[in-house]
């Protein structure tokens, strides 16, 4: 399961200052699996995924998506690859609607003229936000009300499913449940569930090992800027995670 391989990252190196943020790191994402990545505050989680995300530029290392070496000069040559990343403050316009957060910097215009001249098409977007919303299981109270008017796990619901609607491939999301409650992290974990189904692969970088366990087909430990350890999470304890990311048992 799993088999295809759909990145890999071989001896990737970034330094800022004196500070190495990753040494050498290796990582092998396969096509249509779910991998959590963990590891403690400076493991090196957030400078990875700015690697592979375009955000962060390598000092030295490679990165291969589909069979194809690349250059990331910045998130648009990533999101050309169907790559799109979830940040933990979801970077949403707390003042729009739904529909225009998931389309903002990408609106749909009007057809004629008006496409020409860049007017929105506002009905377009709402029917099309309304479509990717109900594929994704996510239920909102109402549509023509800014996101500051929902819930956590509801604006985070709506962050993934901008996303979604642009990553072709692979979905970064960092820590995704952070500060919700249980009914809204079951929420979202569902959603993670569905993305996979319509075959996006998800990268989650959590601290919350009962939502690694849950949601994950492989997990990948961290420590001071290097990789740990690699489980297959059906194998896997919390004891064995937290053991590889502080370094007190060899895994």
């Amino acid at each position: 399961m799993h088999e295809a391989t759909l990145l890999t990252a071989t001896g990737l190196r970034k330094a800022f200052g004196h500070v190495q943020a990753l040494r050498g790191v290796d990582l092998r994402i396969h096509e249509g699996e779910i991998l959590g990545l963990i590891g403690d505050n400076g493991a090196g989680k957030s400078t990875l995924i700015g690697c592979l995300s375009g955000v962060i530029r390598p000092d030295t290392g490679s990165i291969i998506v589909d069979g194809q070496d690349v250059t990331f000069e910045g998130p648009h040559d990533a999101r050309a690859h169907g790559i799109e990343t979830v940040y933990q403050d979801l970077a949403l316009a707390p003042d729009l609607e739904p529909a225009i957060n998931l389309y903002l910097g990408r609106e749909i215009v009007r057809p004629g003229i008006l496409g020409r001249l860049r007017f929105a098409d506002r009905g377009a977007m709402r029917r099309e936000a309304a479509t990717r919303l109900t594929q994704l299981g996510i239920d909102l109270p109402r549509l023509d009300r800014p996101v500051s008017y929902l819930s956590g796990g509801q604006r985070q619901a709506v962050a993934i499913a901008r996303a979604l609607i642009w990553a072709r491939r692979l979905l970064l999301l960092d820590e995704p449940t952070a500060a919700l409650g249980v009914r809204q992290s079951r929420m979202v974990h569902d959603v993670i569930r569905r993305v996979r189904d319509q075959g996006v692969t998800v990268v989650l970088i959590s601290h919350n090992m009962a939502d690694v366990l849950a949601l994950t087909d492989r997990v990948v430990a961290m420590r001071l800027g290097s990789v740990a350890a690699t489980f297959h999470t059906a194998e896997a304890t919390a004891d064995d995670l937290v053991a590889a990311i502080t370094g007190s048992r060899a895994a």
